[in-house]
């Protein structure tokens, strides 16, 4: 949630800045509600320090109170009753009308009414040219039997499959591969040197295997509940498949204060994640570029106030970095207010050429979240003067591993209809130069 004080104080900016991410807030209505909720919490507050003061006179008294202090005190403690039933009732419109509210857009972050209005930032590498006409990431891994869709839709529906044989391999060889680069302390340093990022800790990820599934209250803290259309939830119970390894990640320190020397706190998360993709019917049905279940390396990072921006520009550069280890070529889109999202104060992805399709498609995401998520998360870090303050989140995708076999597969077939192995994946997969 954003702090209601930037809200009472500049009610025309998050007017302004809510109209630019396409959400519906009721700015005065909240400050309404605001205002009634600090009446009555001050009445309440009066309320109680007066029966605390009566009921500290009955302690005093030896033997038996007088009967107007008893009466005074039965007094308050029903007028107590009916303020704290109203300050609840306040309270839900409140927090209803709060949580409307999204996150302040960076200042870089390019006003933009739809998604065509994003902006390319860079491209980084040329398509391939090949002599032959490129097949389609599904052709090529159906004729070599590493994929499988029709068995996997008789036993589990539409927007399944079966990995199987050498795609299964390289999926693995790519998650070693992350994982070995995030975790290494010099693999780190080097991205920093490599995109000229300036005090930057070199700290490594640590990898985490993560529940796959969440509570109701963490999605909805996490503010990534919505649009429940396109979430898993389990019958009978306040528990949802999660749909990126950052919905877990980011929810895992809710309600603690951690000390400053333990930031930043960098997570790999590795996960089976689940989205219903819902509104997308027709559409990617052919392949694994939208599925109901898909494998997915997510980043998760918190960091005091003012490093955050910086470990968001080092979870780009990271995801910069692992393209060019692959030898992909991509693009950056920084994204404008409409599409940068609500809990985000910016957010950047990256689109990888496939050569079938003849465009850049989307493969990778980062979200800059400032303190909105931990806002209502609780957590917060000690600093060394003793002050406590939220901290701030930022999260990015690794690999979704689907999505960058893809990309692997069309980018580097033959003419044979075999997979040329990325020289970087190679040590992984025994030496295999070609699937």
């Amino acid at each position: 949630m954003l702090d209601i004080k930037y809200v009472r104080d500049n009610p025309e900016r998050v007017k302004e800045f809510s109209a630019q991410k396409g959400c519906e807030v009721d700015v005065d209505g909240l400050l309404v509600a605001d205002a009634e909720r600090r009446e009555v919490a001050g009445k309440l507050d009066s309320l109680r320090t007066e029966r605390n003061k009566i009921a500290d006179k009955v302690k005093q008294i030896k033997g038996k109170p007088a009967p107007e202090l008893i009466k005074k005190g039965k007094q308050l403690k029903d007028e107590i009753a009916v303020l704290e039933t109203e300050l609840n009732e306040i309270d839900g419109v409140f927090i209803k009308l709060l949580k409307q509210v999204p996150n302040i857009p960076h200042e870089d972050v390019p006003v933009g009414f739809s998604e065509d209005e994003n902006v390319v930032a860079e491209v980084v590498g040329k398509p391939p040219k090949f002599d032959f006409a490129p097949k389609n990431h599904y052709e090529l891994a159906s004729s070599r039997g590493w994929l499988d869709k029709e068995r996997a839709a008789k036993v589990a529906g539409a927007r399944f499959a079966y990995i199987k044989g050498d795609m299964v391999k390289l999926q693995m060889a790519i998650v070693q591969f992350v994982i070995d680069t995030l975790t290494s302390r010099a693999k780190i340093a080097e991205i920093i040197k490599r995109f000229k990022l300036k005090n930057i800790s070199d700290k490594p990820f640590v990898p985490v295997l993560p529940p796959l599934m969440i509570k109701t209250e963490m999605y909805d803290a996490m503010d990534r509940l919505e649009p429940r259309e396109d979430r898993y939830k389990i019958e009978d119970a306040e528990l949802w498949l999660q749909g990126s390894a950052e919905h877990v990640l980011g929810s895992m320190y809710a309600g603690e204060i951690l000390e400053e020397k333990e930031l930043p706190v960098r997570m790999l998360g590795y996960a089976s994640s689940f989205r219903q993709e819902a509104g997308t019917y027709g559409k990617d049905m052919e392949g694994i570029i939208r599925m109901h279940q898909f494998d997915k390396l997510e980043m998760e990072g918190f960091s005091v106030g003012e490093n955050s921006f910086g470990e968001h520009l080092l979870f780009v550069a990271v995801q910069k970095f692992l393209l060019e280890e692959l030898k992909l070529p991509y693009r950056v889109l920084q994204k404008c207010t409409y599409d940068i999202g609500k809990p985000n104060a910016r957010g950047v992805d990256m689109e990888v050429w496939l050569p079938a399709q003849g465009k850049y498609r989307e493969t990778h995401t980062a979200d800059y979240m400032t303190d909105y998520q931990s806002r209502r998360l609780k957590t917060r870090v000690k600093r060394t003067d003793g002050k406590v303050e939220l901290v701030h989140t930022n999260d990015a995708t690794a690999f979704a591993l689907g999505r960058i076999m893809v990309a692997i597969i069309e980018n580097y077939q033959t003419k044979d209809e075999k997979v040329v192995v990325p020289e970087v994946l190679r040590a992984y997969m025994g030496g295999v130069e070609e699937v």
